[in-house]
């Protein structure tokens, strides 16, 4: 294989954690934690005013609503002088066993530190789970790059929920990107085991593989084929020579983007418009595009010429692909390529 240069890091199992978007911007969750601790703070007030003949002012011997809320403070933040002090076996039961915890979460809450070494981990193991739990006939995108990127927003604009997709890549700037599209992101290297476990690789329905180079994308087919025999696995090849190779390892489609440039440089000498046609046809923003699809119970017998769902350029009968010519019955179990109009 020829060796290629790349920019990922391979990070440790502490980060195979499965992420999304989050519906709530930065700000809208910085609200909710105020309000939170807000809500908390009134409710110890409004505890305290009610129980006030509960506690003892050793200033004044009278204990006003300011002395509740100034009492509320210092209890929370643990301050304690000890001015105001409850004096019933109610009151003391009710600051060890609700002020007491909540003064725990207001720690927690208000100091980041915390926040991100004691509650993070163990939140994001519980999100990576919900999520895991609902991953079944999912698509797993293995690489992030220019091709991967263009492959997501195609498939987002053909209308795949963006939580069918599970993007998978070292690097923490691709990772951001991808989860600004709404998909779930797990940033590990793909060519693990643990990393495509983690993305329920048994359960996918399909895997792209264009991690950037063509030896670690063959690692990751040889990987997913192993783990999943029944997976549908597309990948990148730049080197021709590790096109049988990609094959051998299990990939269904390989997909050369150097010699398939080449082709459509090579066909634009023909004719301004010929490469133009092609790409519209890969694409859901062009008038045409090209479908592929099972030919269905009530077509079984008839000509290509005769089924008016598109233009048929070929028919797959088996592993062979046949030029609509030389078909003259389709039979069940074909698939039919065809041009139909995008906006159809």
């Amino acid at each position: 294989m020829t060796p290629q240069p790349t920019r990922h890091r391979r990070p440790g199992k502490a980060q195979l954690f499965l992420m999304r978007k989050s519906a709530l911007s930065v700000w809208a969750q910085l609200a909710i934690r105020l309000m939170i601790l807000m809500a908390m703070f009134l409710f110890i007030v409004a505890v305290h005013w009610v129980e006030r003949d509960s506690l003892k002012d050793s200033h004044d011997g009278s204990v006003s609503f300011t002395d509740v809320l100034y009492f509320t403070m210092i209890s929370v933040t643990t301050t304690g002088y000890g001015d105001i002090v409850p004096i019933s076996d109610r009151a003391r039961m009710f600051d060890a066993f609700i002020v007491t915890p909540i003064r725990i979460i207001f720690l927690l809450l208000l100091a980041g530190t915390a926040y991100t070494f004691a509650i993070k981990r163990t939140w994001n193991r519980w999100i990576m789970q919900l999520i895991q739990n609902n991953l079944s006939d999912h698509i797993v995108v293995a690489g992030y790059g220019a091709s991967n990127v263009k492959a997501v927003k195609e498939l987002l604009a053909r209308g795949t929920d963006p939580r069918r997709l599970v993007v998978i890549d070292c690097d923490d700037a691709a990772i951001a990107d991808a989860k600004d599209c709404g998909v779930t992101v797990l940033l590990a290297d793909a060519t693990r085991n643990e990393t495509l476990a983690a993305a329920r690789i048994e359960q996918a329905s399909a895997l792209i593989v264009a991690a950037g180079r063509d030896d670690s994308n063959i690692l990751v087919v040889l990987t997913a084929r192993k783990m999943a025999p029944a997976l549908k696995i597309s990948v990148t090849i730049r080197d021709d020579d590790n096109e049988d190779i990609a094959k051998q390892a299990g990939a269904d489609t390989v997909i050369n983007p150097v010699s398939f440039s080449g082709l459509l440089m090579a066909s634009s000498l023909e004719g301004p418009h010929r490469a133009e046609y092609l790409a519209d046809l890969a694409t859901t923003s062009g008038q045409v595009m090209l479908r592929e699809r099972v030919v269905e119970a009530h077509e079984v017998g008839m000509t290509l010429a005769q089924i008016c769902t598109g233009v048929a350029v070929r028919l797959i009968r088996g592993e062979e692909a046949h030029g609509p010519a030389t078909i003259e019955k389709v039979e069940l179990g074909d698939r039919i390529l065809e041009i139909i109009d995008s906006k159809t």
